[in-house]
């Protein structure tokens, strides 16, 4: 029996660990900047694996190693989710974990607990198969990405000091190779208005009218903005609309819009502050990229500016062309190379640090952060399967 046979087998033999592992992470709510419970769950599942080190670093994601290597790779999942919702458009309980008809149920199976799950279940492969090359590997669960995507890996890189050669980021991709991905970044826009007495209008400077004007030209900007033959197009849209005044009685002195602004290649920050600044040069408004700063479960309070920039590999990259070839001796089929609508931690690992990103994950991105999400339980056998073939090959 080969190497791929015989990871394939293995993961196939662990078919109903995985599941298992999965249900219980999803039967556990973890909302960004509160993974405590999780992180404790995960470190429990990294120890029945056999990870050679377990560590919780000050940020709180949790860091399993195999290997002591000189060559690094990493495996990363954010263990945090988004919240439920609208409970009337589930058909089952979202906290449920409930494993049937070839599915693990729950929010968070797909984004993205159950690349998480599928990455522990190579761990123990590869602890069982040996690693035969000078490699090292962390499997990362790591926080707060759907709040602040990149952060988790900001504070890895610079604070822990761990800066591999390779990151597979396991969001999902439905089995599909993914190598980049749209950037993107959180704009203010502040109108400074004059109040007067709302009989007489015509005395004052209403902040709505500024902000109104304001967005039918960013409604046209987004029209004219920039396009890539892979990533698509840049895009800009209103999120928030608020305003103040002193009275409902009065003009209207103060109104903010929150603008998303998603970057294709060969856009970055200072493009797309200019573009609205251009817009808003005649009036009286301040144009800001905002910052996140938050309290960790940990009491550590980090932060970092909402720029988080594009990043993308050739499909000719190394780290892309070794993905396709494990596919290909594990699966006996080409893999599809695409990339991602959403934004990943990927932003930071490639988008800030250069470090080499393959995008590989069980799941379909269209049930991330969607009512019934659920993940194929093939999925995840396929995806422990690729991960540690992906390591033994690198």
């Amino acid at each position: 029996m080969n190497l791929a046979q015989t990871i394939n087998e293995k993961a196939k033999q662990y078919q109903d660990y995985t599941a298992q592992n999965l249900s219980e992470l999803v039967k556990i709510k973890s909302l960004s900047t509160k993974e405590g419970s999780v992180v404790k769950k995960l470190k429990e599942m990294m120890a029945d694996a056999g990870f050679d080190e377990i560590k919780i670093d000050g940020l709180g994601n949790i860091i399993g190693r195999l290997g002591s290597g000189k060559k690094i790779i990493a495996i990363d999942g954010h263990i945090d989710t988004v919240d439920i919702g609208n409970i009337q458009n589930w058909t089952f309980d979202p906290l449920s974990g409930e494993i049937k008809d070839g599915f693990v149920h729950g929010r968070g199976s797909t984004d993205q607990k159950g690349g998480v799950a599928a990455a522990i279940t190579a761990g123990k492969i590869l602890k069982e198969i040996g690693l035969t090359n000078d490699v090292t590997v962390y499997v990362t669960g790591t926080v707060i990405e759907e709040d602040c995507d990149g952060l988790c890996w900001k504070y890895i890189i610079e604070e822990d000091k761990i800066k591999p050669d390779c990151v597979i980021v396991t969001e999902p991709t439905n089995l599909n190779i993914y190598r980049g991905h749209r950037g993107r970044m959180e704009i203010e826009v502040s109108f400074f208005g004059r109040s007067a007495h709302g009989s007489a209008p015509e005395r004052g400077i209403n902040a709505i009218y500024m902000a109104s004007k304001t967005a039918l030209e960013i409604e046209k900007l987004n029209e004219r903005l920039a396009y890539d033959e892979f990533l698509g197009k840049g895009s800009v849209t209103i999120s928030e609309f608020v305003s103040g005044s002193p009275s409902l009685c009065a003009v209207a002195d103060f109104a903010k819009i929150h603008l998303d602004r998603r970057l294709t290649w060969g856009e970055d920050k200072e493009l797309a502050v200019r573009q609205v600044q251009d817009i808003v040069k005649d009036i009286n408004a301040k144009v800001e990229v905002l910052n996140y700063k938050e309290k960790t479960f940990t009491g550590k309070e980090y932060g970092m500016e909402k720029y988080y920039p594009t990043w993308k590999l050739e499909e000719n990259h190394p780290v892309i062309v070794k993905g396709k070839k494990v596919f290909k001796e594990l699966f006996g089929a080409e893999a599809l190379v695409d990339k991602w609508t959403f934004s990943t931690n990927g932003i930071a690992i490639n988008g800030l640090y250069a470090i080499p990103v393959i995008g590989f994950g069980p799941g379909n991105e269209v049930l991330a952060h969607a009512p019934d999400e659920k993940v194929p339980i093939e999925h995840l056998v396929k995806a422990s399967a690729f991960y540690a073939m992906f390591v033994m090959s690198f």
